[in-house]
């Protein structure tokens, strides 16, 4: 199973990069048009762009970071999120719109594709990092034998906590063999480790 999830994670960090990669491509090209065309030139014309896509990318860490962390987001980093966000959609907009409705949303596609696939990178992310302190709060109710069932349970049901799911007492009795206290405490475990890779930011 978790040679299963490692190949399906990773395809799918691949696909979303490669998309990525692309989308990049041609939303820094519209941008750069549009820069120029507004009275930029050299290498500031080439360099103007690139500030719009980094800060997106250095907005989504810090919720990243905060998220592993398990601490409050900034404000700061959301709003600037946002406005990354509205700038390289308008940017591609206006470069679009010379060829009327039609053509400022084909100029508009690359920068949503970016902004998704980049997010849908940032979902892959958390869904791999745990916090350290991620067990701490199942810890007080478990016993001292309870440690290799947990890494046991992390194994079996990688995929489930990967797809935000936390199994059933049931499914965990079945899959594991024990008893009901048992079953209790391992779910509760797992239900700490799904929270924390899928909080909402």
């Amino acid at each position: 199973m978790m040679a299963t999830d490692r190949v399906i994670r990773w395809s799918t960090a691949l696909a979303v990069l490669g998309v990525a990669a692309v989308a990049a491509v041609a939303s820094y090209e519209h941008a750069y048009d549009l820069v120029q065309a507004h009275g930029e030139t050299g290498w500031t014309a080439h360099m103007v762009p690139l500030t719009v896509d980094g800060l997106i990318y250095a907005s989504s860490m810090a919720m990243l970071d905060s998220a592993r962390r398990k601490t409050p987001v900034p404000a700061l980093a959301r709003w600037l999120l946002g406005l990354g966000i509205a700038a390289t959609l308008a940017a591609n907009v206006a470069h679009g719109l010379g060829h009327g409705p039609s053509g400022a949303v084909v100029a508009a596609w690359p920068a949503i594709a970016l902004v998704g696939s980049y997010e849908l990178l940032m979902i892959i992310m958390r869904s791999v990092q745990v916090p350290a302190g991620t067990a701490a709060g199942s810890e007080t109710s478990a016993t001292p034998g309870d440690d290799p069932l947990r890494a046991q349970a992390a194994e079996a049901f990688a995929g489930e906590v990967a797809a935000g799911r936390v199994p059933s007492v049931r499914a965990i009795r079945a899959r594991l063999h024990v008893g009901q206290p048992r079953a209790q405490r391992v779910r509760a475990y797992l239900t700490a480790r799904t929270n924390a890779s899928w909080r909402i930011i």
